[in-house]
């Protein structure tokens, strides 16, 4: 019986041994044991990418003092942030663990007066998706 309750690795090494030596070894029962224990560490694993997502969501809420405007990538570790910090906006660089402020902006950029930001992925994924395959691109 404690087998069942236990998966091997938790296992002393004795009675694992005993277990091993005996010749009425079910398979089955450590099969069903595995797949216990492999259930077990998935859903483990789930609740806890759960909790730190309810963790994460704790922040703040409402009015932040410092809001991110925009971001362009520039490459693989390289981008510019475009960040409010009360009513001054800063354009800061940031690159291989570094963070380097550039610009500070004298008038603050209007998201309405900045151009459309582009379709996301996943509109643009179901667009060609939808579209006919006969049809030449």
């Amino acid at each position: 019986m404690k087998s069942l309750l236990l998966p091997l690795g938790l296992l002393p090494l004795t009675a694992r041994a005993a277990e091993a030596s005996s010749p009425g070894l079910d398979v089955g029962a450590q099969l069903g044991q595995l797949l216990l224990g492999l259930l077990l560490v998935i859903a483990l694993i789930l609740g806890l990418a759960w909790l730190v997502r309810r963790v994460q969501q704790q922040g703040p809420r409402g009015q932040q003092l410092i809001k991110v405007i925009s971001t362009q990538h520039l490459g693989p570790r390289e981008r510019l942030v475009l960040v409010q910090v009360g009513q001054e906006q800063l354009l800061i660089g940031v690159a291989g663990g570094r963070i380097t402020p550039l610009h500070s902006l004298r008038e603050p950029v209007r998201l309405g007066e900045t151009e459309a930001p582009a379709p996301e992925f996943a509109q643009r994924l179901l667009e060609l998706i939808s579209r006919d395959p006969k049809a030449k691109p």
